[in-house]
């Protein structure tokens, strides 16, 4: 994990300590997210030298760092230190609150379910990842980040739906697993759990869609029996 006064050197590496901005001039909403894609995706490249896979989160509110982390499963022996799950951990920390409103999560890959729910109680605001998990994501396979029902159904746990942009620098997250592993990247490419990176990034906006969750109201109404 990174932290405070403590970053992994890497030569493109912005060595920036999280509660830190970026750069102190006035930046749109555009270049903060490329600032700190750029940021998650040079992050994820220092994974790999502590033998992790290049996975890498970054969670800012506005123009300022609050956390960021690389996976941690094998340097802790526990599958569920993904980057996203340990950087919202320090999130909360650093702020000093379990919501997040306000904050935008980078991802340099998209969220899986196991980090899609705890991204959606702990209402973070916008999310923003390179590479679509078709197999695996929380928005491209399981409709976690853009349910609207969960919001509905159970409005004390999940806050509204956050804004959800995918394939965002793509290309650029691309390279760094190509570069790291040839092999393991046309491998998962070829199973379908990353989706091909574009020539062009394609950036999409997801809209919020709700899934009938009939399951989980019987649950509630036995509950209330």
């Amino acid at each position: 994990m990174v932290r405070p006064g403590n970053h992994p050197q890497h030569p493109a590496f912005v060595s920036v300590s999280p509660g830190r901005r970026v750069q102190t001039e006035s930046m749109d909403q555009s270049d903060i997210d490329s600032r700190m894609m750029q940021r998650c995706i040079q992050l994820s490249a220092t994974a790999t030298t502590t033998g992790e896979f290049p996975f890498a989160c970054v969670i800012c509110e506005g123009d300022t760092v609050v956390a960021e982390s690389t996976n941690l499963v094998r340097q802790d022996g526990d599958i569920t230190r993904h980057a996203e799950l340990v950087a919202i951990s320090e999130a909360q920390k650093a702020l000093g609150r379990k919501r997040l409103s306000g904050c935008t999560l980078y991802s340099n890959i998209e969220p899986c379910p196991m980090c899609s729910f705890p991204i959606r109680e702990s209402r973070i605001s916008r999310v923003v990842y390179a590479i679509r998990s078709p197999k695996m994501g929380g928005a491209s396979r399981w409709n976690i980040l853009r349910d609207t029902e969960l919001s509905r159904v159970m409005p004390e746990a999940f806050g509204p739906v956050p804004e959800v942009i995918s394939g965002f620098m793509g290309r650029e997250a691309a390279k760094v697993w190509r570069t790291w592993n040839p092999l393991i990247w046309a491998i998962i490419v070829r199973r379908g759990c990353f989706a091909h990176a574009p020539e062009v990034d394609g950036v999409e906006t997801l809209s919020a869609i709700p899934t009938p969750h009939g399951w989980l109201r019987s649950l509630l109404r036995l509950h209330n029996t």
